[in-house]
């Protein structure tokens, strides 16, 4: 079994001390604060150890090889994204309270999305397409590591999916921005430059979110374990167990019990720092 650290720095004597403390042969550095212990015993000091430190850690099996991902499956906002653009539209309109009140208890998985969802747009009516493109251009914040998290994709030649409960016009954005492969979320009406409200078409909630990640395996030919979905309310649950390995990013309490792995302070390219 692997040991991955990583999250913040650490000094060599700390390095020595996680050594001893789990038996592993040796340290394989990863990037400036990451770590791979191949060989590692899993003993229940690490995890207060790590917590102590700041860092996120994983057991990663031997057998999890990077060579063999296929298709990285990523949530939009609060994963891809540092904000919920819905949030920020409600802004726009002096009612950013009202519209996160509704967000936070869709995330948290308190009451259904695709209702909490209509809740929300409708409260958005009026707003001109112009408050979106001042949210793309002024306040879209990639998450670290985001960018080089698709990089290393497109690199390797890892298919990436944005399969987000957000909007188009942001999506399509990021995808723009990003170079993302493939891109599914909700579709808001515009007429005459405003919002209207409403949303066209399928809601695109956890199931469709699921859906939406069985078809590109399907397309791809890709097997359960050579699958990596990533997200952070309960919304993604769904789409994180359809893939071999998935990780919390940031995430609520309810993800965090449903995923592989968490990321808590790591960025968000960490994610392939949990292959071998």
């Amino acid at each position: 079994m692997n040991l991955v650290l990583q999250g913040a720095p650490l000094p060599g004597d700390a390095l020595s001390e996680i050594v001893a403390l789990t038996g592993a042969s040796h340290v394989v550095t990863l990037g400036p604060c990451a770590w791979r212990l191949p060989h590692a015993a899993q003993a229940p000091q690490v995890e207060p150890w790590c917590a102590q430190r700041g860092l996120d850690y994983a057991w990663v099996p031997d057998e999890r090889r990077l060579a063999d991902l296929r298709l990285v499956a990523m949530d939009m906002d609060s994963t891809l994204v540092t904000i919920e653009s819905i949030d920020e539209m409600g802004d726009m309109l002096g009612i950013r309270d009202r519209v996160a009140a509704v967000t936070a208890q869709a995330m948290r998985g308190e009451i259904d999305y695709a209702e909490s969802l209509r809740r929300r747009v409708a409260l958005l009516a009026g707003l001109e397409e112009a408050a979106l493109e001042q949210i793309c251009e002024q306040r879209m914040h990639l998450s670290p590591g985001a960018e080089a998290l698709v990089r290393g994709c497109r690199e390797r030649g890892i298919r990436t999916l944005l399969v987000s409960g957000g909007f188009d016009f942001f999506s399509a954005w990021l995808q723009q921005r990003l170079g993302i492969d493939a891109v599914l979320s909700n579709v808001l009406e515009i007429e005459r430059g405003r919002l209207t409200g409403r949303v066209l078409g399928a809601i695109v909630d956890g199931r469709a979110k699921a859906a939406k990640l069985r078809e590109e395996m399907h397309r791809l030919g890709a097997q359960h374990e050579q699958v990596l979905a990533i997200g952070d309310g309960a919304n993604d649950i769904p789409m994180m167990s359809e893939a071999g390995t998935s990780v919390a990013y940031r995430a609520k309490p309810a993800v965090r019990e449903q995923a592989t792995h968490a990321l808590d302070f790591a960025p968000l390219d960490g994610v392939l720092h949990l292959f071998v």
